[in-house]
């Protein structure tokens, strides 16, 4: 199988705006189509920013809804997968029995009845919708006040012959998560990040040690600059399973490209034996 070439769009876009967004989006698949890239990944909440306040009921939306369709145009257009984080509203019926745009709304300044989940969600190069993922670990009061933690740890689908599998930003700092994926099989992680000051230890060593220790490719896509009350630190990078970084963006806005190489990754595993020197049986304290 030849390389994927990968795109790391890192950029926060225009907060609150959803058609902004999708006009960075959209000049961005062409620069990474141009440059070979059959894989572009965008930041954690892309679609509409991430410090939105009481907007994320207002601008969360269905996996099916107005912003996928436009991603998958520009996909299509383009010729290039697009992974992308947004705010999801759950499209099933609630606890209650009742379909979520019909239960009731809560009192003024109550907090918002029906589920919305921080997710991501991966669109195939010919516009269709791949894989949709739901943040397992909420960081902070914000994620937590506004989000529910999604259940499926592992989701992943097949680009060009590589098994993609999708985290997002702080799933990614807990190792049981990434290892989950290496025994599931995943070639390349995905992870849109909202990573911020002063945790850039994470972009900057952690990552590339969670690509090491199970063997993957980690494309993990920051925001960048102030939004609201949080700091963006970027330092996207592309790590690889032999924890070197194969791209590594700076602190500002910029679109930087790596390969995910199959015939590399296969002959790392063969030479890495962590996988195959695991005794499970010795682990069941851990869960």
């Amino acid at each position: 199988m030849p390389p994927l070439r990968t795109a790391l769009l890192q950029s926060s876009g225009r907060p609150g705006s959803v058609a902004e967004n999708l006009k960075v989006l959209d000049e961005a698949a062409g620069r990474a189509a141009a440059a070979g890239a059959g894989l572009l990944v965008c930041p954690e909440m892309f679609l509409t920013g991430y410090a939105i306040g009481d907007d994320v009921p207002l601008l969360a939306e269905r996996a099916d809804g107005a912003g996928a369709r436009s991603v998958s145009e520009i996909a299509g257009r383009h010729g290039i997968a697009v992974v992308y984080g947004y705010p999801e509203r759950e499209d099933e019926r609630s606890e209650t029995g009742v379909p979520s745009a019909e239960v009731p709304r809560p009192p003024l300044g109550g907090a918002p009845r029906g589920r919305i989940f921080n997710s991501a969600q991966l669109i195939g190069p010919d516009g269709e919708r791949l894989a949709n993922y739901r943040k397992t670990h909420l960081f902070g009061c914000f994620e937590q006040k506004w989000f529910t933690p999604g259940e499926e740890t592992v989701v992943q689908a097949e680009l060009g012959g590589i098994r993609i599998g999708m985290l997002i930003c702080y799933d990614v700092e807990f190792p049981e998560n990434v290892r989950a994926h290496a025994l599931a099989g995943t070639d390349l992680l995905v992870v849109p990040t909202a990573q911020m000051h002063p945790f850039q230890f994470v972009a900057e060593s952690l990552v590339p040690v969670r690509a090491f220790e199970s063997q993957m490719y980690i494309a993990y896509v920051n925001r960048t600059g102030p939004e609201g009350e949080f700091e963006f630190v970027g330092l996207s990078c592309l790590a690889g399973p032999d924890g070197a970084a194969r791209a590594r963006a700076g602190r500002g806005e910029e679109l930087v490209v790596g390969e995910v190489d199959p015939a590399f990754l296969s002959a790392s595993r063969e030479a890495n034996p962590y996988l195959r020197d695991r005794r499970p049986g010795l682990y069941g304290s851990l869960v």
